[in-house]
């Protein structure tokens, strides 16, 4: 079937429009952007203002000044007079649009969909089956995890003509979803992953979320699922069933499996009353439990059980995620070398446009896995995609890309294979540059991360950036219209990083940016942040650097005042923003309150400065039994900006609402709140915690094994003794990685396959160890330190302390790897 092409008046007939206005009814459309920020090809894209934490009608200018000129809105929700030349579909509902779209455009295509839903697996059965179908289909599948109420429709979006099958991811988060997403869908084969706890909140009981799930199979041929997973009392839908279990009762069973090297596990299965044994490259169970799923869909789509089994022993782990690492050379290196196909190479470059810290953008590219496709026409597209997203030097990798090289306008170099690449590294001075590193397996991109990145600490610290953003949008989502956002990344982002977590809050556009000191404030603005920076500990020595760096002071005493206007008469600067502290009961720093008179004199004495905001600090916000104070706090602030602004006779902004008022104090929101150590996974907020996501992951490995005997001690001072004869683990981690010496002598409590094994005797400065006795435990293991159960608040409340310590005294000399997925 060829690829079905739309013009705007088409989608006009398709998307419920109430109203219509068009410039240009011929216009093509085969693009769809939702985020001004990620926009390719405008002149044939159409943009949908949605509605979800951000409104997309205030985003409209942005998209339009990037070159769309159709759209998709509410009606009366701007003033089209300001978009001339474009084309207006009016609709009721934006999403509900899209999705009419999407399901349209599925409808034209009568080749096989599979729909996979569940709990846990989806997105890695998805792309196992990617692997083991690939060989006889042409498959279009959602790219990375986009399989939510938007990520399905763009997801529907990418099928056109040159394939002969469809793999779709469906995610739902609470009752009610699955109904929409099943009618874009229509699937003709329905595969059910494992059912866990998996946003549980959003659903009454395992039950009515397994009933939600199986939504999405209500007209599907075939329904492909593990028993133990569904009660007996669901009626599972879809026309023919298939059952597959790792124990029995099933069509397909895994009866036993047992270990047989490191990562390999012998499997037995029955099958149509045959037995099978075979090797696979996986030991986990979740793995176990996907693989054999994939199993089921192969034969439900009629392969041979003896070629499934011959595919499956060649089958890869699958890594979903863009890795954030420091280069060699000033570079930062984006490695996403394991997978490689145009959904999944755009979205690696929307992440390599936040990037903001060098002057330079480069694409390590291997060929693309495409086929008999128009090799030129794909080609084509990527060029132009490289171009619109500011790619200023080009490295492809493959006889493909080399044989299309004259498509690629910026500086761009051509090797045959990575080998030839390899050889060469050093001869082309990369430096100075963000460097997407984007590969196929086959082309062992991996080599080439190693070769581009900087070899520190094998000690990682692992900063979840997916995580921080969901963080981010749980705060955002409990504040009032129009309420502003001030984030704080001071000692190094609580420890997380510095320009890697302000170019991720600058991309979500939060209004400002905290710092302590002004060199922090110095450093990000090197590296490309362009938000307002507050610095609340200035120092009369650095006004000058942080004028010339348009950093904004924190002003909480007179002498300070007096300071920073005498600063700004000597460079002789225009009227510069200050942000006024007044002190309302935490006694630290600020104003008093009585001050309010003769900080009004001095303020109105000069035409330096301009209140851009005036804040206190909470106390106890996060303490119920201190809740009378914090509500005198609100009350003595708002009386006293009140007078401030009457006084000067114009607007500033207010904030007093650190993350735990945030959601305890809602009326203390005012202009704007300030967010802290809530971004970073732990909440604030005792009572009544927001579901957070873990934000950080501290790893290291086992640098030795030795056997004790009995009456022997171990490290220094003796302190260590173990109740016999046993073993311990020396690891890579000590004090001076911030692995406090409060945790030695069994304190302390560190994850090895999956156990947690104490300390034994203190912690050294690089070093500590671990009893783990009776286990099977090998030189180079990995070691969990923080992360899962191991959270920052299990370990703060081990030694006496909050969270805050643990997550700022991470030292800088461990290693920070950043992802993204």
């Amino acid at each position: 079937m060829s690829n079905t092409i739309y013009n705007i008046q088409d989608i006009a007939t398709i998307v419920a429009v109430t109203s219509v206005e068009l410039s240009d009814p011929s216009a093509i459309i085969n693009t769809l952007a939702y985020d001004s920020r990620k926009i390719t090809d405008p002149k044939h894209a159409l943009f949908f203002a949605l509605s979800g934490r951000r409104d997309g009608h205030q985003y409209l200018q942005e998209a339009y000044r990037a070159g769309i000129r159709s759209f998709v809105v509410r009606k009366n929700a701007f003033d089209q007079a300001d978009y001339p030349d474009s084309n207006w579909l009016y609709v009721q509902d934006t999403l509900q649009a899209l999705q009419l779209l999407a399901s349209h455009h599925r409808r034209q295509f009568e080749y096989p969909v599979i729909a996979i839903t569940g709990s846990n697996g989806k997105t890695i059965v998805k792309e196992w089956l990617y692997q083991l179908l690939s060989p006889e289909y042409q498959i279009i599948r959602s790219p990375k995890s986009y399989n939510s109420q938007l990520g399905v429709p763009l997801s529907l979006w990418q099928m056109d003509g040159r394939h002969n099958l469809a793999i779709i991811e469906a995610g739902i988060s609470q009752a009610g979803e699955m109904d929409s997403i099943e009618k874009m869908v229509k699937p003709t084969i329905g595969v059910l992953t494992n059912i866990g706890h998996a946003h549980d909140e959003g659903f009454a009981s395992i039950q009515e979320k397994t009933l939600e799930k199986l939504k999405l199979f209500r007209d599907a041929d075939k329904v492909i699922y593990n028993p133990s997973y569904v009660n007996t009392a669901i009626k599972v839908p879809g026309r023919y069933h298939f059952t597959w279990i790792v124990g029995e009762g099933a069509l397909l069973e895994v009866i036993a499996s047992r270990k047989e090297m490191e990562q390999q596990y012998v499997l037995e299965a029955n099958y149509q009353q045959q037995s099978y044994v075979f090797t696979v490259p996986f030991t986990d169970k979740a793995s176990i439990e996907n693989l054999v799923c994939c199993w089921a869909v192969m034969l439900v789509l009629g392969y041979e059980t003896a070629m499934v089994i011959d595919r499956m022993k060649d089958l890869l782990p699958i890594s979903m995620r863009l890795e954030l690492k420091k280069g060699i050379n000033n570079n930062s290196i984006i490695d996403d070398s394991y997978s490689n196909d145009l959904s999944s190479l755009l979205i690696a470059l929307d992440f390599l446009k936040q990037q903001q810290q060098h002057p330079h953008k480069m694409l390590i590219l291997s060929d693309l896995p495409i086929g008999e496709q128009d090799k030129t026409k794909l080609y084509t597209k990527i060029a132009a995609m490289l171009k619109g997203k500011g790619i200023d030097r080009f490295i492809g990798v493959g006889k493909h890309l080399r044989q299309h090289a004259a498509l690629f306008s910026m500086d761009a170099r051509f090797f045959d294979t990575t080998e030839e690449l390899l050889a060469n590294i050093t001869k082309l001075n990369i430096q100075h540059s963000t460097v997407l590193i984007k590969g196929g397996r086959v082309f062992g991109f991996e080599n080439v991360s190693k070769a581009l990145t900087l070899q520190t600490h094998e000690t990682t610290l692992e900063i979840n950036l997916n995580a921080l953003e969901y963080n981010l949008n749980s705060y955002k989502s409990l504040l009032q219209q129009g309420t502003k956002l001030m984030v704080m990344v001071k000692a190094f982002s609580y420890g997380s990083g510095s320009f890697e977590i302000a170019n991720l809050l600058q991309f979500n556009k939060v209004d400002y940016l905290t710092v302590a000191y002004a060199d922090e404030g110095i450093a990000l603005r090197k590296s490309g942040i362009t938000l307002p920076i507050v610095v609340m500990s200035p120092g009369e020595d650095t006004f000058e650097q942080m004028i010339h760096y348009r950093l904004q002071p924190e002003i909480y005493s007179f002498a300070e005042l007096d300071t920073f206007i005498h600063a700004l008469s000597v460079i002789k600067t225009e009227t510069y923003p200050i942000h006024i502290k007044v002190d309302t009961g935490m006694h630290r720093l600020g104003f008093e309150l009585d001050q309010v008179g003769e900080l009004l004199t001095k303020l109105k004495r000069t035409d330096k400065i301009i209140v851009k905001s005036v804040f206190s600090h909470l106390a106890a916000s996060g303490s119920r039994e201190h809740d009378d104070f914090t509500r005198e706090q609100i009350r003595l602030f708002d009386v006293f900006t009140k007078d401030l602004a009457q006084g000067l006779g114009y607007h500033f902004i207010r904030h007093i609402a650190n993350t735990s008022a945030i959601s305890r104090f809602p009326q203390a929101q005012f202009d704007m709140v300030r967010l802290g150590i809530g971004l970073y996974g732990v909440s604030a907020d005792a009572e009544h915690p927001l579901p957070l996501q873990s934000v950080t992951r501290l790893r290291t490995g086992v640098t030795q094994i030795k056997h004790i005997k009995a009456g022997e001690t171990v490290g220094y001072n003796r302190n260590g003794r173990l109740p016999g004869e046993g073993t311990i683990a020396t690891v890579k981690i000590g004090y001076a990685d911030g692995y406090s010496r409060r945790f030695g002598n069994g304190v302390g409590k560190m994850l090895i396959k999956g156990e947690l094994v104490p300390t034994v005797g203190d912690i050294c400065m690089d070093m500590c160890m671990l009893d783990v006795t009776g286990m099977d435990v090998k030189e180079g293991e990995e070691v969990l330190v923080m992360g899962d159960e191991l959270s920052p608040d299990s370990l703060a409340k081990a030694i006496g302390t909050i969270p805050y310590e643990i997550l700022t005294s991470i030292s800088q000399r461990v290693r920070r790897v950043y992802y993204f997925e």
